[in-house]
């Protein structure tokens, strides 16, 4: 099929521009990726991460405006757009508001998939953004008109990562991401939503996604896959410097990811409320621990989703690769911007009802 023909194509792409080798010997996948690491059990510097329980527009602005200080010039909103009548994805509505309100002039920014589906081509992608609403701002296809190679230092699977080549015409990416479980990923966080959404549908996606050769398409998994998603997700930030933020909205949180729009699996985790930071694995781990806090009964489908895949590598190689904390401040913004932990916000959660 035409999806595993570009796959081998552009996956024997010469190996200096792929993999980053050492002595010749084929990099190996980090391990542990099935166990949680305690928060006492971490080591170094806390940053901040601001939590709101407020699920609305009001809340995501308020969480928004307490990260955005070097969001300036041409700036892209890097967003999960969804599937078609996918019913899990962050509200049009919510983020028109925070739009309209604090980036009247930014692009929302997208990548075509690499599976076939209703965002494979740009017209169908372009048809679905209407379906789903996203039609009150630009909506920028970063692969629509090619590619663009962003280094990756300090890589061990990638020199280079191949993403939507309008990625370039930004000076600031406010990445705002839906978290929830991912059929690969175990989780989909911030470093998901930039990994293999700024990774072009027929280049990027397949370096992290396909050993070349051979007809799986989803061949790479556990370990690997979130070292090689979390090294695209580097490229990406590392263009933007200190212009680049984060906010993750912990709500309808399917074991799913949106990519699997009304197909996704029944919601069973209780709705939590809306994080941000200037520190992606901050973020990311914030979250992870606030699922950690739940009651077994609350986080038990989540829980089987993270460890089954092994998603957990995503928070450690981050700090391999120097992009962020493990540690954190987490900041109640309902309370005075008092300090709590994650238990502490899973206090009295309500059992999700659609």
């Amino acid at each position: 099929m035409k999806k595993y023909i570009f796959a081998a194509l552009f996956g024997m792409i010469s190996s200096n521009m792929m993999t980053a080798q050492v002595n010749n010997q084929q990099p190996v996948p980090g391990t542990d990726g099935n166990k949680y690491v305690a928060y006492e059990e971490r080591t170094g510097n806390e940053s901040v991460v601001y939590f709101t329980r407020n699920l609305s527009a009001e809340g995501l602005i308020k969480a928004y405006e307490q990260v955005c200080g070097k969001i300036e010039g041409r700036v892209g909103v890097k967003l999960h757009t969804g599937e078609q009548n996918g019913p899990n994805i962050i509200p049009s509505a919510w983020v028109k508001a925070l739009m309209s309100k604090d980036l009247p002039d930014a692009h929302i920014m997208e990548t075509n998939t690499y599976y076939e589906g209703d965002r494979y081509t740009t017209e169908q992608h372009r048809q679905t953004l209407e379906v789903n609403g996203w039609t009150f701002c630009p909506v920028d296809i970063l692969d629509e008109e090619g590619t663009a190679l962003l280094p990756v230092v300090g890589g061990k699977w990638f020199k280079e990562m191949s993403v939507g080549s309008h990625l370039k015409n930004y000076d600031s990416m406010v990445a705002l991401t839906h978290f929830k479980g991912h059929t690969q990923g175990g989780f989909g966080g911030s470093n998901k939503n930039i990994g293999i959404g700024c990774a072009d549908g027929r280049v990027g996606k397949a370096w992290i996604h396909t050993t070349p050769g051979q007809p799986d398409q989803w061949d790479i998994a556990q370990e690997e896959f979130m070292e090689r998603m979390t090294e695209s997700t580097k490229a990406s930030i590392d263009f933007f410097g200190e212009h680049v933020t984060y906010v993750n909205v912990m709500r309808n949180m399917s074991v799913s990811c949106d990519c699997e729009g009304v197909l996704a699996e029944p919601v069973v985790t209780p709705n939590v409320g809306i994080l941000s930071s200037t520190d992606i694995l901050a973020i990311d781990q914030a979250c992870v621990d606030i699922i950690y806090a739940m009651t077994a009964e609350e986080h038990h489908d989540m829980l089987e989703r993270i460890e089954s895949r092994h998603g957990l590598r995503q928070l450690s190689y981050m700090k391999e690769l120097g992009m962020g904390n493990d540690r954190y401040v987490l900041i109640d913004l309902d309370n005075g911007g008092r300090r709590i932990t994650a238990a502490d916000a899973v206090k009295g959660l309500k059992p999700f009802v659609q």
